[in-house]
This record gives C-alpha cells, sequence and structure tokens, in this order.
C-alpha cells in the first residue's frame, strides 16, 4: 500500500465523519447555515475521494494529477466551494 493511499484514506475518515455530523444537525434543525456547513462538508468529501481516484488511477482518461486535466479543476472547484461555504 502506498504512502499517499493511506494518506487518502486517512483523511476520508475525518472528512466522513464531518459529512455526517452535518447532516444529522442538518436533519435536526433545517437553518440556512447548517445546509452551507452541509454542502462545504460534502464538497470536502468530493476532494478527499478525488485523490484517492488519483492514487488508485481510476477514470485514468481524465489524466487526474496533470495540471490541466479535469480532475485539477474538478479539485480546483470544489475546494473553492468549500472555502466560501466554511466562511
Amino acid at each position: 500500500m502506498s504512502a499517499a493511499l493511506l494518506k487518502g484514506l486517512a483523511e476520508l475518515v475525518p472528512a466522513g465523519l464531518l459529512f455526517c455530523g452535518w447532516v444529522i444537525l442538518f436533519l435536526r434543525k433545517k437553518m440556512m447555515c447548517s445546509f452551507f456547513q452541509l454542502l462545504g462538508s460534502g464538497c470536502l468529501v468530493v476532494v478527499v475521494l478525488t485523490h484517492l481516484c488519483e492514487v488508485l488511477h481510476v477514470f485514468s482518461w481524465m489524466h487526474w494529477g496533470l495540471e490541466h486535466s479535469a480532475g485539477h479543476y474538478l479539485d480546483l472547484g470544489v475546494l473553492f466551494l468549500v472555502s466560501l461555504c466554511f466562511l
């Protein structure tokens, strides 16, 4: 198992817990702030899953890891959404 795969799996645990926590909070109190936190944590999970797909060479036609690839722009766009939601 490579170090990058272990790092991605280690990142998935706190991101998944954060997402699950915000799902529970949003289901209990349907407020706009908890919706944005849920959206931001969901985007964070997408970023972690993107990194895992890059390491595992899933969707190799997207040329993960290259600077001008679709995976790069997906990662960048989701990271931008995360930063907006956690303001």
